[in-house]
C-alpha cells in the first residue's frame, strides 16, 4: 500500500530532479495505477514521513529526505557472536570444560565448601552436631553482596592465588565404611577375646563332661528365649525404622526410640517372670538327658534361675546400641560386653581360686557346692546388667533422654511389630534347630562316655569359629546397614546392590582363609585354649573345630544377603529361607546322631551346619537377586570367592603338615600347641599372601593399601 519515494522513479516520472518536493499528482499512464494511487492516503509523502502520527511532528524543511542513490547498506540485523576466550571446537565430540577460577568459585555463594556443595547424610548431620559453629559475620554477607552495587561490570583484578592447602585424605565411601568398620571390629576383636577367656575359665572351672553341659544349657536359654521374643526384631527391624524416624519426624526420632525402649522393657519384664517361674520345663525342653538326672536337673534349674534375668537386660542393652547406630555411632554396642566378660571372668576365676579347676577337684553335678552355684549365677546376672548400664553415658553423650512413653498406639510401632512377627517366626525357626542339636549333643556326650562330646564342646567349637564372622562381617554390614537401608527406601536397587556386593567381597578377604586356617590347625587352637580341662577332651574340641571350619564361608555370606531383604522391611523371606536352614541342620544332625558313633556325632552335627548354610545361600541369593532386578554383582562376588579358596588350599595344606609334625615331635601339650599353631599360622599366611598377590585379587590388594596408609609407608 505504500507508494515508494518519488525520486527514487527519477526525472521522467514528472517528479522534482531535486528530488525535494513530491509532485502534485501521481502518473497517469495507467488508469488501473492511478486509481490504485488515488487510493494511498500517504502518495505524496515520502520515506521519511510515512508514520500518520508524527506526520504533525515532521519538520521537511530542516530534514530534507535523502537525495536517490544516497542511502547506506542495510546492516545485518543478526551475526555471529564473538568467539568465546575457552569455546568449544565444533570438530570435536567431548569438549574439554573450561578450567575453573583458583581459590573459591564465584559461581557459589558461600565458596567450594563441600559441607555446601556436596551430599550430606544422616549419619553427617549427627556426627556434625556436637561440631561448634563458627560465629558469622552479618555484615561481610551484606557488603559481599553489595559488592556490584552501582559500578560498572569491568573485568575483575587479577588477586594473588592463594597457597594450595595440604593434601586431604580421601574419604571416600570405602574409606568412610571401612573406618566405621575398624572401630567396631577393634571392639568386637576385644569383646571375643574376653569371650574366649570367658569359656576358657568356664570350662576350667565345670569341665567339660556333664555339669558344665549343665550350666552351658541354663546359660544358654535366656539368650534363646530373648532370640525367640524380640530380639530377633530388634536386631534386624528396628534399624530401618529407626533410620526413618530420623529422617521424617521433626524430633529426630527421639519420641519414637522412647516408646520402643518403654515398649521393650515392659514386655521383657512380663517375659522374664514366666521364665524364671517355668524354669523346669525350659531346661526339660532344651535337654531331656539333664532332666532326667535329678542332681543335673536340680543344678541346670538353679543356674537357669538366675541367668534368666539377664534377659531383660539384653534387651535394653541392643535397644540402646540400635539407637546409637541409628545416630551413627557403632562404637558402645561393640565395646560395652567386654565389661560382661570382665565380670564372668573374675567371677569363675574367684571359683577356681576358691575350689580349684574342674582337673583338680573332680566336681561333678553331685558334688558342687550351693554357695558355688549361687557364686556363679550371680557373677553371670550381674554382668549382664553392667552390660545394659554402661550404655546410658553414650545415650547422654548424643543428646538422647530416656522419657518413658506408653502412648504406643499411633505411632508407627504397630508396623514395627508386624513387620518384626516374620522375624520371630525366623528365629523361632532358627532356634527349632538349636533345640534338636541340643538335645542329640547331650545324648551322644552321655552316651559316647568321652569328654568333650557333649554340648559345651559343640559350644565351644563353634564360639571359636564364629569370632571371624562377629569381628569382620557384623562389623561391616553394622556401618552398611543404614546405608542401605536408605538407598532401599529412596528406591535405589543399584546402590543396594553395591553396599551388599561390597561388604561380601570385603569380608571375604578374611572370612575365606580363616576358615582354611581353622581347618588346619583345629587341634593345636583347641588345645591350646582348653586343655586346663584335660587334653582328650580338647582334642575333641579340635576335631568339632575342624568340621566347622568350611561353614564359616557360606554362614557369612547368609548373614550379608539376609541384610538386604531387611533393608526393604521384607522379614518374611527370610523366614522362609531359615526354615529350610534349620530343616536341613536338623536332618543332617539326626543323620549323623543316628549312623555315626557317639564318639564323633557332635563332630557330624557341626559338619551339618555349614551343609545347612551353604543349602540357605544358594535360596537366598536367587531371592535378593530377583529383588533387585535380576543383578546382584554375581559374577564379581563369585570371582573373589573362588580366587581367594585357590589362594588358601596351598596354605592350608602345608600349615596342617607343619602342625602335624609339631604336635608328633613335641607331644600334645599347650607348648607344643603353641609351636605347631604359630609355625602353621605363619606358613598358611605367607603362602597365602603370596598366592593371593600372584592372582591379583583387588580386595586384598585394597586391604594392604589402607594398612601401608595407616602404617604412614
Amino acid at each position: 500500500m505504500n507508494a515508494p519515494y518519488d525520486g527514487d522513479r527519477g526525472q521522467g516520472a514528472g517528479g522534482d530532479p531535486a528530488g525535494q518536493v513530491p509532485p502534485s499528482a501521481p502518473p497517469a499512464q495507467d488508469p488501473y495505477v492511478q486509481e490504485a494511487y488515488n487510493q494511498d492516503p500517504y502518495w505524496a509523502q515520502d520515506l521519511s514521513a510515512q508514520d500518520p502520527v508524527t506526520e504533525a511532528l515532521y519538520d521537511r524543511a530542516s530534514h530534507p529526505p535523502p537525495p536517490p542513490g544516497t542511502y547506506p547498506d542495510p546492516q545485518t540485523m543478526y551475526q555471529q557472536p564473538p568467539a568465546q576466550r575457552h569455546a568449544p571446537d565444533p570438530r570435536v565430540w567431548a569438549q574439554t570444560p573450561p578450567p575453573e577460577p583458583s581459590g573459591p568459585s564465584r559461581r557459589l555463594p558461600y565458596g567450594d565448601d563441600p559441607r555446601t556443595t556436596q551430599y550430606t547424610g544422616v549419619d553427617d548431620l549427627v556426627s556434625w552436631a556436637g561440631d561448634e559453629a563458627p560465629e558469622q559475620d552479618a555484615f561481610a554477607h551484606l557488603y559481599r553482596d553489595q559488592q556490584g552495587t552501582g559500578q560498572t561490570l569491568t573485568e575483575p583484578e587479577p588477586v594473588a592465588a592463594p597457597a594450595p592447602p595440604p593434601p586431604a585424605k580421601k574419604q571416600g565411601k570405602a574409606a568412610g565404611l571401612l573406618k566405621s568398620s575398624a572401630v567396631m571390629a577393634a571392639g568386637t576383636l576385644v569383646s571375643r577375646l574376653t569371650g574366649f577367656v570367658r569359656s576358657l575359665v568356664i570350662t576350667a572351672a565345670l569341665g567339660a563332661a556333664l555339669l558344665g553341659d549343665s550350666f552351658t544349657v541354663a546359660y544358654t536359654l535366656p539368650t534363646m528365649i530373648y532370640i525367640l521374643t524380640v530380639g530377633g526384631g530388634l536386631n534386624s527391624v528396628f534399624v530401618p525404622q529407626l533410620v526413618q524416624a530420623m529422617k521424617n519426624d521433626k524430633d529426630g526420632g527421639v519420641a519414637y526410640a522412647n516408646r520402643l525402649l518403654t515398649l521393650v522393657m515392659v514386655a521383657l519384664g512380663a517375659i522374664v517372670a514366666l521364665a524364671v517361674f517355668g524354669a523346669p520345663l525350659l531346661v526339660r525342653l532344651m535337654s531331656d538327658t539333664i532332666a532326667s538326672d535329678p542332681a543335673a536337673n536340680n543344678v541346670a534349674v538353679t543356674f537357669a534361675r538366675y541367668c534368666l534375668p539377664t534377659i531383660f537386660f539384653m534387651g535394653v542393652h541392643v535397644v540402646m546400641g540400635q539407637i546409637l547406630n541409628a545416630r551413627g555411632k557403632f562404637g558402645a554396642m561393640m565395646w560395652t560386653p567386654v565389661l560382661n566378660n570382665i565380670v564372668m571372668i573374675s567371677t569363675f576365676g574367684l571359683f577356681i581360686w576358691v575350689y580349684g579347676t574342674a582337673a583338680d577337684s573332680d566336681m561333678t553335678v553331685r558334688t558342687i557346692p550351693p554357695d558355688g552355684v549361687r557364686l556363679l549365677g550371680i557373677g553371670t546376672l550381674l554382668g549382664l546388667a553392667v552390660q545394659a548400664l554402661a550404655m546410658i553415658p553414650y545415650l547422654r553423650e548424643t543428646g538422647f533422654r530416656f522419657r518413658p512413653r506408653f502412648d504406643w498406639k499411633g505411632h508407627g510401632l504397630g508396623k514395627t511389630v508386624k513387620l518384626a512377627k516374620w522375624t520371630v517366626l525366623f528365629v523361632l525357626a532358627n532356634q527349632a534347630g538349636v533345640l534338636v542339636v541340643t538335645q542329640l549333643a547331650t545324648a551322644a556326650g552321655e552316651a559316647s562316655g568321652k569328654d568333650g562330646t557333649g554340648i559345651l564342646a559343640y559350644s565351644n567349637a563353634q564360639l571359636i569359629w564364629g569370632m571371624p564372622q562377629a569381628i569382620i562381617t557384623v562389623s561391616v554390614m553394622a556401618a552398611l546397614l543404614p546405608r542401605i537401608s536408605r538407598a532401599a527406601h529412596d528406591g535405589d536397587p543399584g546402590a543396594v546392590r553395591d553396599d551388599i556386593s561390597q561388604g561380601l567381597r570385603n569380608s571375604a578377604v578374611a572370612i575365606v582363609p580363616i576358615a582354611f586356617a581353622f581347618l588346619a590347625l583345629g587341634v593345636p587352637m583347641s588345645i591350646l585354649m582348653f586343655s586346663s580341662s584335660g587334653l582328650e577332651s580338647a582334642r575333641s574340641m579340635g576335631f568339632i573345630l575342624m568340621a566347622f571350619a568350611l561353614g564359616l564361608i557360606p554362614y557369612s555370606v547368609q548373614y550379608v544377603v539376609l541384610r538386604g531383604f531387611y533393608a526393604y522391611e521384607d522379614t518374611r523371606t527370610p523366614f522362609y529361607n531359615t526354615v529350610i536352614v534349620a530343616i536341613v541342620n536338623a536332618a543332617a544332625s539326626a543323620g549323623c546322631y543316628v549312623v555315626l558313633p557317639a564318639r564323633w556325632a557332635v563332630v557330624g552335627m557341626a559338619a551339618s551346619y555349614g551343609l545347612a548354610y551353604a543349602v540357605g545361600v544358594g535360596i537366598a541369593w536367587r531371592r535378593l537377586r530377583n529383588r533387585l532386578g535380576g543383578d546382584l554383582d554375581g559374577g564379581r562376588v563369585l570371582r573373589t570367592y573362588a580366587r581367594l579358596c585357590l589362594a588358601s588350599v596351598p596354605g592350608a595344606l602345608a600349615a596342617g603338615a607343619v602342625a602335624y609334625v609339631v604336635l608328633n615331635a613335641l607331644g600334645g601339650g599347650a607348648l607344643a600347641s603353641l609351636v605347631a599353631l604359630v609355625g602353621g599360622g605363619v606358613v598358611l599366611l605367607g603362602i597365602f599372601f603370596v598366592a593371593a598377590r600372584k592372582m591379583r585379587i583387588e580386595e586384598l590388594n585394597s586391604l594392604v593399601g589402607m594398612v601401608r596408609g595407616r602404617l604412614g609407608r
